[in-house]
């Protein structure tokens, strides 16, 4: 065999080992390895927390295990336009590929708009997207909710409803910014509960809350990749 062939045949070699270590853009939490970045189980408080109106939250404890739970329906925070009033968001954090995970318990039946709400690419108060998760859908229960410098405006059109009762429950959302896609799992990990499209914004915070309910929150894990 010739040098120059040998020369190719090593470049072609080197080019697809290249290939094969160079990771792919824009990879799907399901085909990446997300990594985990941020845990939170309450035993040391919430002083990872920036909570809004920090007199309607606290570190409740039962049976020697620690959550945080909302413990008014009002709160003192108003928000610039008509949006959740309870929400706690996670310190030095902004990401726009992002899983969040959480135990959520609601502690008390409100009726059909008894939620809990989830907060990512959370530019400011009047930027950011939202899950509500309430147990009968309507214009402005049960969706992914934008607000963008006006009161809270549905993005899905979801006909499911939420079936809260008073146990724990699993509550996954999936924000890919690199595809536009969102998606949220209520205890069923297999099928999205309620998914959307949108791009209006990327990279920000990431937070828990409830629009005017009470809820009790814990096992916090923030993935990324």
């Amino acid at each position: 065999m010739r040098v120059g062939d040998l020369k190719n045949g090593f470049v072609l070699i080197t080019a697809a080992f290249a290939v094969l270590l160079v990771p792919e853009r824009g990879l799907r939490a399901e085909d990446a390895s997300p990594r985990v970045v941020f845990e939170e189980d309450f035993e040391q408080g919430a002083g990872r927390w920036d909570i809004l109106d920090p007199k309607t939250w606290r570190i409740a404890q039962r049976d020697g295990n620690h959550t945080l739970e909302i413990t008014e329906r009002s709160s003192e925070y108003k928000p610039p336009v008509r949006s959740p009033g309870h929400v706690a968001l996670i310190k030095d954090l902004e990401l726009d590929n992002v899983e969040i995970r959480f135990k959520v318990r609601s502690t008390k039946d409100t009726g059909n708009h008894r939620d809990c709400c989830v907060f990512f690419s959370y530019q400011d108060d009047q930027h950011f997207y939202y899950v509500h998760l309430g147990a009968k859908p309507d214009p402005h229960s049960g969706q992914i909710m934008i607000v963008n410098e006006a009161p809270r405006l549905a993005l899905t059109d979801n006909q499911s409803n939420t079936p809260w009762d008073d146990q724990w429950h699993e509550v996954r959302v999936i924000r890919d910014g690199d595809r536009g896609q969102i998606r949220v799992y209520f205890d069923k990990m297999e099928k999205p509960h309620m998914q959307i499209n949108d791009s209006t914004f990327r990279k920000g915070r990431i937070g828990i809350g409830s629009f005017d309910d009470l809820n009790e929150f814990d096992n916090v894990v923030i993935r990324t990749w």
